[in-house]
C-alpha cells in the first residue's frame, strides 16, 4: 500500500478519499485553489499546498500545478476523484511518467471509451448489446440523414465526443433533421472541438442503468450489481438508487455479465461504470437494454453500491493501485437491501434550477443517514464550481424502507439563504409515481411543475401565521389579525412568505422549525426556506387591491424582452417580459388574468434580484 496520496480533486470527494486513506494510515495530501482555502478538506488532509487562482482551468485542470504539487509533497500516489482531469489520459500518463501511482483507470482504457463511436465498435465484437445506430465516418448531411431515415424516427443526434448532456437532439421527423443536426454540431464543436456525431434509435421510455465494474492488474475483473440514474434533469443524474427496480434476476445476470465483458475488452483497470439504456415500455427485458458508454471513474453515485454491497469502494481502488488482488471474487459479493442517494445541489428549481451562490449561513443536515458533503455551516458556495451541497444516502432493508428514509432526510434539511433543491428532493421522495417506481428519464420534464414548490404548503402559511401571532401576543392590531370590535377573532393573520402577502390561519396546535438569522426569521418546511415577517399597515392596504400582483426578478441579470406596456390586458402565464443571466432566459409571466398597472423597466435595463419590474391588478379591482 502506497504510503501518501495526493486527491487531485475537491469539496465532498476529497473528503471521502481522506477518509478510506485515513482509515488506512496512509498521509493525505489535498491541494486547493484560492476560492476553497477555507473549506473542510483542506483542514482535514494531513498536508494541503494551494495550487492558483479559483478557476479551475487555473488550478484543479492544471496538469504541470498538480504534478508539481505531488512533487513537493513527496506523493506516492495520485486519486483523481470524479470530473475536472479524471479521465483525462494524457494526465494519467504524465503521473505515471513522473514515477507516481496512478489511481485510475489505465490510459489506453480512458482514450478507448473516450469517444462514444469507438467505445461502441469495440462492445460488439465483444459481445455487447449496443443501441441501433449509425457509427460511421461519413458525416455528411446526406448520409446521417439516410442512416436515420433506416433506423426509423424518432432519433437521437450525439455527439460523438459529447457527455453532461451536451451536443443531443432528438429529431421526430425527417423536416427537422438538417435544423437540429447543425445546432447539434454547432454546440459539439463548441463544448468539444469537435462536432462529428452518430445516429441512435429515440428510446421513448429510457431508463438509464448502469453496473459498477470492478478490476485489478492480475486479471480478475467483477461487478457490484447496478443502479438505477433514471431521475434527471437535462441529463444530469438527480437520485440514484440500487439496485433497479423491475430487474429480475435474470435479466440483472445478463447486464452484468455484459459489463464485465465491456471492462475486459479494454483491458480495465480498477473501479469502472458501463452505462446502459433501456426501453421500459414493456418492462426491463435483456433483449431491449443496450450499452451507452463506459465512465473510466469513480462515480458520483458509488454510495449507493457501498450500501448495498457493504464495500468501500475507494479503498478497492487504493488496494487495486497498489498491485493487490481485488479484496473479493465475484462469488463473495452479495447484494443486501435497498439504497438511494439524492443530490443536493445550491440551485433553486422554481426559477428554472438557476444556480446559487454565496455564505451558508445556516446549515443542517441530516443525521439519521449517510450524508457526504464538502461544506459545512459558514462556507461558501461559489460560482466557479459545480455547486453541490451535499449527497443524501439512506440504506435500508428494501424500497418502501429505504425511500421513507430518504423522504424523511430529505424533509428535515435546512439551508439558507442560498437556495437548495432540498424540498423538491423530498417532494419526489414521496410522490406516488416515484414510489411505484413508475419512472424513466423524462420524469421531472413531465411532473416538474407538481414537485416545485412555487408557493409555500397551507401548512407552512398557517404555521407562520402562528409563529408570527406569538410575536406579538396580545397586541391584536400589530399582528394583523381578522380582529372585529364587538365580534370574535377569527384568528386569521395576514403575512409576508418571501415576496407575498398571505392570510394564514394562527392553530397553537402547530409546531414550527425556525431560525432567526440577522433580522430574517426563516421557516423550514419539508425541505423548502420560508423568510417569514409581519407586513407593515402600509404593505396590507397596498395589497388589498394588487391581488399579489407584483413581479419581482428571480434574479440579477439584463431585461432582454418587454412584452407588455401599460394598460394592457394579459391572461394567466402571459409572457411580460425576459430577463438574462449566465448565458439563461428566464421569462416572467402573468400569475393570473389581469391589467398591467406599472411598467418599471425596458429592454436593455439592467435588474437585480428581486426587484419589482412589473405590477399586475385583476381587471374587477
Amino acid at each position: 500500500m502506497m504510503e501518501s496520496l495526493l486527491i487531485a480533486n475537491r469539496g465532498e470527494i476529497a473528503r471521502r478519499i481522506i477518509r478510506t486513506g485515513k482509515a488506512l494510515g496512509i498521509r493525505t495530501i489535498a491541494v486547493y485553489s484560492e476560492a476553497d482555502a477555507g473549506l473542510p478538506f483542506v483542514r482535514e488532509a494531513d498536508e494541503a499546498i494551494a495550487i492558483g487562482p479559483s478557476p479551475a482551468r487555473e488550478s484543479y485542470l492544471s496538469q504541470e500545478r498538480i504534478l508539481e504539487a505531488a512533487r513537493k509533497t513527496g506523493a506516492a500516489a495520485i486519486h483523481p476523484g470524479y470530473g475536472f482531469l479524471s479521465e483525462n489520459a494524457g494526465f494519467a500518463e504524465a503521473v505515471e511518467k513522473a514515477g507516481i501511482l496512478w489511481v485510475g483507470a489505465p490510459p489506453a482504457a480512458i482514450r478507448a471509451m473516450g469517444l462514444k463511436d469507438a467505445a461502441k465498435e469495440l462492445m460488439q465484437p465483444a459481445g455487447v448489446p449496443v443501441t441501433p445506430g449509425y457509427m460511421g465516418a461519413d458525416q455528411s448531411e446526406e448520409r446521417l440523414a439516410a442512416e436515420a431515415d433506416t433506423i426509423g424516427y424518432p432519433v437521437l443526434i450525439k455527439a460523438v465526443a459529447g457527455g453532461g448532456g451536451k451536443g443531443m437532439r432528438r429529431v421526430d421527423c425527417p423536416q427537422d433533421f438538417a435544423e437540429r443536426l447543425a445546432s447539434c454540431r454547432r454546440e459539439a464543436a463548441a463544448a468539444f472541438g469537435d462536432d462529428r456525431v452518430l445516429i441512435e434509435r429515440y428510446i421513448a421510455n429510457p431508463r438509464h442503468i448502469e453496473v459498477q465494474v470492478f478490476a485489478d492488474k492480475l486479471g480478475n475483473c467483477v461487478h457490484l450489481f447496478e443502479r438505477d440514474c433514471s431521475l434527471q434533469r437535462r441529463h444530469q443524474k438527480v437520485i440514484e438508487e440500487a439496485p433497479a427496480p423491475g430487474l429480475d434476476a435474470a435479466t440483472r445476470a445478463v447486464i452484468c455479465d455484459a459489463a464485465v465483458k465491456a471492462a475486459r475488452a479494454v483491458n480495465y483497470v480498477g473501479a469502472g461504470t458501463i452505462e446502459f439504456i433501456a426501453d421500459a415500455s414493456e418492462g426491463l427485458c435483456e433483449d431491449r437494454i443496450w450499452f451507452m458508454e463506459m465512465n473510466t471513474r469513480l462515480q458520483v453515485e458509488h454510495p449507493v453500491t457501498e450500501a448495498i454491497t457493504g464495500e468501500d469502494l475507494v479503498l478497492w481502488q487504493l488496494k487495486v493501485a497498489s498491485g493487490e488482488p481485488l479484496p473479493k471474487s465475484q462469488d463473495e459479493i452479495a447484494m443486501n437491501g435497498w439504497a438511494f442517494e439524492a443530490r443536493l445541489y445550491a440551485e433553486n428549481p422554481a426559477v428554472g434550477y438557476l444556480p446559487s451562490t454565496g455564505r451558508l449561513e445556516h446549515l443542517s443536515l441530516p443525521q439519521t443517514v449517510r450524508v457526504d458533503s464538502g461544506v459545512e455551516q459558514g462556507d461558501d458556495i461559489t460560482a466557479f464550481y459545480d455547486p453541490m451541497i451535499a449527497k443524501i444516502i439512506a440504506h435500508g432493508p428494501n424500497r418502501e424502507a429505504a425511500l421513507s428514509k430518504l423522504a424523511a432526510a430529505c424533509a428535515g434539511i435546512e439551508v439558507w439563504p442560498v437556495k437548495s433543491n432540498a424540498g423538491l428532493l423530498a417532494c419526489i421522495a414521496v410522490d406516488p409515481d416515484f414510489r411505484a417506481a413508475r419512472i424513466d428519464t423524462g420524469f421531472l420534464d413531465r411532473h416538474g411543475d407538481r414537485l416545485v414548490a412555487m408557493e409555500p404548503r397551507e401548512i407552512a402559511i398557517d404555521t407562520a401565521a402562528t409563529v408570527l401571532s406569538r410575536k406579538t401576543d396580545g397586541d391584536p392590531w400589530s399582528a394583523l389579525t381578522g380582529f372585529r370590535i364587538g365580534g370574535a377573532d377569527d384568528k386569521r393573520v395576514r403575512i409576508r412568505i418571501g415576496d407575498h402577502l398571505h392570510w394564514g390561519q394562527s392553530r397553537p396546535e402547530l409546531e414550527a422549525n425556525t431560525v432567526t438569522i440577522g433580522e430574517t426569521m426563516v421557516l423550514f418546511d419539508a425541505g423548502n426556506a420560508w423568510p417569514i415577517s409581519l407586513p407593515v399597515a402600509s404593505e396590507v392596504e397596498a395589497s388589498q387591491g394588487a391581488g399579489d400582483g407584483a413581479i419581482l426578478s428571480p434574479m440579477p441579470g439584463l431585461v432582454i424582452s418587454v412584452d407588455v406596456t401599460e394598460g394592457d390586458r394579459v391572461a394567466k402565464g402571459d409572457r411580460l417580459l425576459t430577463v438574462e443571466a449566465m448565458k439563461m432566459e428566464h421569462s416572467l409571466r402573468a400569475p393570473f388574468d389581469g391589467i398591467v398597472e406599472k411598467l418599471q423597466v425596458s429592454s436593455g435595463i439592467r435588474v437585480s434580484e428581486n426587484q419589482l419590474v412589473v405590477s399586475i391588478v385583476k381587471e374587477q379591482d
